[in-house]
Parts: C-alpha cells; sequence; structure tokens
C-alpha cells in the first residue's frame, strides 16, 4: 500500500501519537513524583502539541529531502528526521514540565532527556516500520530525474 499526501502525515501523525499518549504518560509518571492524572495531563498537552508539531516538522522536512540529489531514506537521514523533530519537542516541552510537575528545570531536563533518548529510537523505528507498511513518501521515492539541485 502506498500511501501519499496529506492522507500519510495523517495517518503517521495519528498512529504514532496514540501509542506516544501512552509512553509519555507512563515515563512522566513513573520518573516524576507527580500523579498519573498529572502525569497523563502532561502528556496530553505533549502529544496535542507533538501532533501539530509533526505535521509541520514532516512537511518541512519532506520539503528539504525533495531538494536532495540522493533519493530514499538511508540511516544517516533517518537519524537527521529523528533527531530534528525531538530537539524542536525538547525546547518547548522543557520549561512547560518543569511547571507542570512542580520540579527544577534540571529535573525537567534529566526527565525529558530520557523521554527523548526513547521517542528518539521510538520515532527512528516507528517511522522505518510506517515506511515499510505504507512506502517511501514520494519526496524520498526513488525518480529517474538525475537533474535535481541541491
Amino acid at each position: 500500500m502506498n500511501l501519499q499526501g496529506t492522507k500519510r502525515k495523517i495517518t503517521y501523525v495519528a498512529t504514532y501519537e496514540t501509542l506516544a499518549l501512552l509512553f509519555g504518560t507512563l515515563g512522566f509518571f513513573s520518573f516524576s513524583d507527580s500523579s498519573l492524572e498529572r502525569s497523563g495531563a502532561l502528556a496530553v498537552f505533549g502529544s496535542l502539541f507533538s501532533v501539530s508539531w509533526n505535521f509541520v516538522y514532516n512537511s518541512l522536512f519532506e520539503r528539504w529531502e525533495a531538494t536532495r540529489l540522493t533519493r530514499g531514506r538511508g540511516f544517516g537521514r533517518r537519524v537527521l528526521h529523528a533527531v530534528g523533530f525531538e530537539i524542536g519537542f525538547l525546547v518547548v516541552l522543557l520549561p512547560i514540565a518543569a511547571w507542570w510537575l512542580e520540579i527544577s528545570y534540571l529535573r525537567s531536563f534529566a526527565l525529558n532527556l530520557g523521554l527523548n533518548i526513547f521517542f528518539l529510537a521510538y520515532t527512528f523505528s516507528f517511522t522505518w516500520c510506517f515506511d515499510r507498511v505504507f512506502g517511501l513518501p514520494s519526496s524520498a521515492a526513488a525518480t529517474n530525474d538525475s537533474a535535481k539541485v541541491l
């Protein structure tokens, strides 16, 4: 099945976030002194932010990717994709988690770093599996047009 465009992005985000909400709630709850309710609320915020960030980030990444001479998604490009997403997410979630969970910025950083390491592997693995099931997006698919410019 080859899924493209907006349908691809919506399917990706919905599937990714459903699993991420569960993992995020469990992560915040397990590694903070906060209640399950507060941890869940923070995970819901993180998920809502992530949905919009995911859509924007993937659109920008695919626009950039379409300008590359090398097509496909090798290991390096997948790492770049996952790291870029997680850095953007960390910048927003770190201060919000410190405030909401009533913890120091240092503890929030450690908590978010642990979650980011987990989600870095999760994002990499999820995207690889998603591409295997639904095919590569047109921005990464092989083409006969070798005249693309950086």
